[in-house]
């Protein structure tokens, strides 16, 4: 079986992370997979490809389409032979469409929806035609995958078809994301932490709605009530050097305050903190959240896409855009005894391992790319 997948990007965000996690834990190794990326190879395209599995960027900018990326979009379906074309995001999509109708027989064809979607007027102007776009055209996949409840809800509510969604959710690598107690010494010996400091962390790319400045008002609040506390944050431009971030922070606390940008070694920030929060006002499928649960750190998320049903009752769920709710919701984890919180985060770690555990989540992505190919 072959399957080619047509992908927006292959940046270091949710949906390249989460389909390179795919062919990492097992797809690739289960058939003939080709991913074309429309914009350019990213920090993720060069470690598909270490899996042995070919990448081709056709280097379009970005939301804009071009002749010459058109015609290599042909030469590689084409040369390659589909059984299955996947595609991911909202552009992804529109181009495995293309790609399906430029290809030799019959290929199935499958979309991929990785976003959450609570206002169209959240969205930048081209994008909601992007979206009106896969809204108008969504009949034609044999099966439109969605990562989250809430995200199929909402896009079933746009008008997107409803005929062959499904929910795939993302997978959570278990052997990568687990508790080390000597990486979590070895952070807090680089960031000069005590080793009895409770550490809340926040892990997430500096976008608006991954509302940062929300989780550092709620921060400063507890920083300002509980001394002893070390704030931990990681994620693409959260850096010091970024103004509005830093002017959220009182320059008295802010030797308790790490930002320390894009990190590679998140599972060991993860085994440093003692409670992970996540702010956002809007998510589907969080990634970040079942990655610090598979981590054993018991979690604070607000109540965004399938962020409660992830939680369950392993954490403390509070609404979005509520500073107060947010200080509230940490503080209850911070009070309570280390031992405690070591039963929730084993609680939160079971939880991933029953229901979204990376092996069983390729086995589903297997069973539906079976299923398609005798179809198409």
């Amino acid at each position: 079986m072959k399957v080619l997948h047509v992908i927006t990007g292959l940046s270091a965000s949710g949906a390249e992370n989460a389909l390179y996690n795919l062919l990492q834990g097992g797809l690739a190794a289960r058939a003939d997979h080709h991913i074309i990326s429309l914009t350019d190879e990213g920090a993720v395209g060069p470690r598909i490809r270490a899996l042995g599995v070919p990448v081709t960027a056709l280097g379009m900018r970005k939301s804009l389409p071009s002749v010459r990326g058109v015609v290599q979009l042909r030469r590689t379906v084409r040369a390659f032979l589909p059984d299955v074309i996947q595609g991911w995001m909202y552009h992804g999509n529109l181009a495995a469409l293309l790609a399906r109708f430029r290809a030799n027989g019959r290929p199935a064809l499958a979309w991929n929806v990785r976003h959450s979607l609570y206002d169209l007027a959240y969205e930048k102007p081209m994008m909601r035609q992007v979206i009106r776009t896969n809204r108008w055209l969504s009949p034609a996949p044999q099966a439109v995958l969605y990562n989250s409840r809430l995200s199929r809800k909402q896009h079933r509510a746009f008008g997107f078809s409803s005929r062959n969604a499904r929910i795939i959710p993302n997978g959570v690598n278990l052997r990568r994301f687990a508790y080390s107690p000597e990486a979590g010494r070895r952070v807090r010996s680089e960031l000069g932490i005590p080793g009895d400091a409770p550490i809340v962390g926040h892990v997430a790319r500096l976008h608006p709605m991954k509302d940062h400045a929300n989780f550092l008002r709620a921060a400063a609040s507890l920083a300002a009530r509980h001394p002893e506390v070390h704030f931990l944050l990681s994620g693409i431009d959260v850096v010091w050097e970024n103004k509005a971030l830093a002017e959220l922070v009182p320059e008295e606390m802010q030797g308790r305050f790490h930002m320390l940008g894009e990190r590679s070694d998140v599972p060991d920030l993860m085994s440093a903190m003692d409670v992970f929060c996540l702010s956002s006002w809007a998510e589907a499928f969080p990634n970040v959240l079942g990655e610090a649960m598979a981590t054993g750190v018991p979690c604070v998320a607000t109540d965004v896409g399938d962020s409660a049903d992830i939680v369950d009752d392993t954490g403390v769920v509070v609404p979005p855009r509520d500073a107060n709710a947010l200080v509230d919701g940490i503080e209850r984890l911070l009070m309570m005894p280390p031992e405690g919180r070591r039963v929730l985060g084993a609680a939160a770690r079971a939880r991933v391992q029953a229901n979204y555990e990376l092996g069983i989540v390729v086995e589903q992505y297997e069973r539906l790319y079976e299923s398609l190919s005798f179809k198409g």
